[in-house]
């Protein structure tokens, strides 16, 4: 039997009214069921934190941690495009930008740059 590599997409509005341990409580239930998680939008740098520290508490022989990657556009240079995108950032806010989170045992690598994302699988 042939195994696929599953991604749960978790729209903003999903999460977006959660309180952080809610979020990373949701989070957590979906990676360490060896989903890859794309949030739309990204969490705060606390919630982070608190993401990588409750990954790090839970770790044992079955669940290995998680690697996490955020994308919010590619950096310009460009005056205009600058300040469309920090207007966008402004009214946004945290909805702004895709989060992919993915355990460990599954996501090898993820890699960033300004015009795509890799990731690299460990099946």
């Amino acid at each position: 039997m042939k195994k696929g590599l599953t991604l749960q997409f978790v729209p903003y509005n999903e999460i977006g009214k959660l309180d952080s341990n809610s979020k990373i409580k949701k989070i957590l239930k979906v990676v360490k069921d060896n989903k890859i998680v794309l949030l739309e939008g990204k969490l705060k740098s606390e919630e982070e934190a608190m993401l990588i520290q409750r990954t790090m508490e839970q770790i044992d022989r079955n669940f290995k941690g998680i690697e996490i990657a955020t994308i919010e556009g590619k950096d310009e240079k460009d005056f205009i495009a600058v300040l469309k995108k920090n207007l966008a950032r402004a009214l946004l806010g945290d909805k702004f930008g895709l989060t992919i989170i993915g355990p460990a045992s599954i996501v090898k690598e993820i890699k960033k740059d300004p015009n795509k994302i890799e990731l690299f699988t460990n099946k």
